[in-house]
């Protein structure tokens, strides 16, 4: 590395401190806004559980096989829902989850499994386009203003008719979600066929009476909760990222400011090697002249 002078070095502070103030601002931007995110998020949570709890009950004492969306049948073709965000500067946000998909898909196709992505949000898309595989369709500028419940209808529509045709045998969703106020991490789930969770449901109710006809209402209810886990997923996704690049623009704000403090260091040294060397000139000069 070629030696700086003192205003090479003074440049160079002056440019970590521009950066520095942009880290900072999208650090308090990001911020603002996983708080709005948040308070969307758990408001929408007990709604989403709820709808599950229904879900799973009446799936457990119902016959299966006369609803198409609960048949159960041999993985041969299997759809992949993945939720990324538009934008970087997230840490590892997109790179977890993106490789998360792409180690449980070559699982997949090494057991001769056909696989196909329905990719929500740029990342995602700009990631598998480009690469050996198969994309039935990708969202980008989801994550811009709002989550769009739009797409969300959007994509369980594509997916359950899909199922439904028997044009894939089941479907899996993943996404960042938020574990704590502080925390996320990616997470899979079975999206199609609905999966009862290991040890059965409670047997608190055992019979449930259908006013309306039953497949009916279980089509619009499965329909119902399709839309709204693929619009929580997104929710979710998104209160992550916002948390995900505050603290990425957190982290990059204090590297900003130990380099500040290593390059005025280096700074005060050149300047009092500047000095000095002018100094000795001068010391030199007056030697000569006596």
């Amino acid at each position: 590395m070629p030696k700086l002078s003192p205003r090479d070095i003074r440049r160079k502070i002056q440019g970590i401190k521009n950066t520095r103030r942009i880290t900072n601002a999208m650090k308090v931007v990001s911020a603002a806004k996983l708080r709005r995110a948040q308070e969307l998020l758990y408001s929408s949570r007990p709604y989403s559980d709820k709808l599950y709890e229904l879900v799973r009950d009446l799936a457990a004492h119902v016959d299966r096989e006369t609803h198409p969306l609960l048949e159960e049948r041999e993985e041969k073709i299997i759809d992949i829902i993945l939720v990324t965000a538009d934008r970087g500067l997230a840490g590892a946000f997109n790179s977890n989850i993106i490789r998360e998909v792409e180690k449980f898909a070559e699982e997949q196709k090494a057991k001769g499994i056909e696989v196909n992505l329905l990719l929500i949000g740029r990342k995602g898309y700009q990631y598998f386009s480009k690469r050996d595989y198969s994309v039935i369709k990708g969202y980008d500028e989801v994550f811009r203003k709002e989550v769009h419940f739009e797409i969300a209808k959007e994509v369980s529509e594509i997916v359950r008719d899909r199922f439904t045709d028997r044009k894939t045998d089941a479907v899996y969703l993943f996404n960042n979600e938020m574990i704590t106020r502080a925390s996320y991490k990616p997470v899979r789930r079975k999206f199609l066929p609905f999966e009862l969770p290991e040890g059965g449901v409670p047997d608190a109710v055992s019979v449930y009476t259908f006013e309306v006809d039953e497949s009916e209402f279980m089509n619009t209810l499965m329909n119902l909760y399709l839309n709204y886990q693929i619009y929580r997923a997104m929710v979710e996704s998104n209160a992550a990222e916002h948390f995900a690049r505050m603290v990425a623009m957190d982290n990059a704000t204090k590297n900003a400011d130990d380099l500040v403090k290593q390059w005025t260091l280096i700074f005060n040294k050149a300047r009092q090697e500047s000095i000095t060397l002018e100094l000795i000139d001068i010391v030199g000069a007056a030697e000569a002249m006596k």
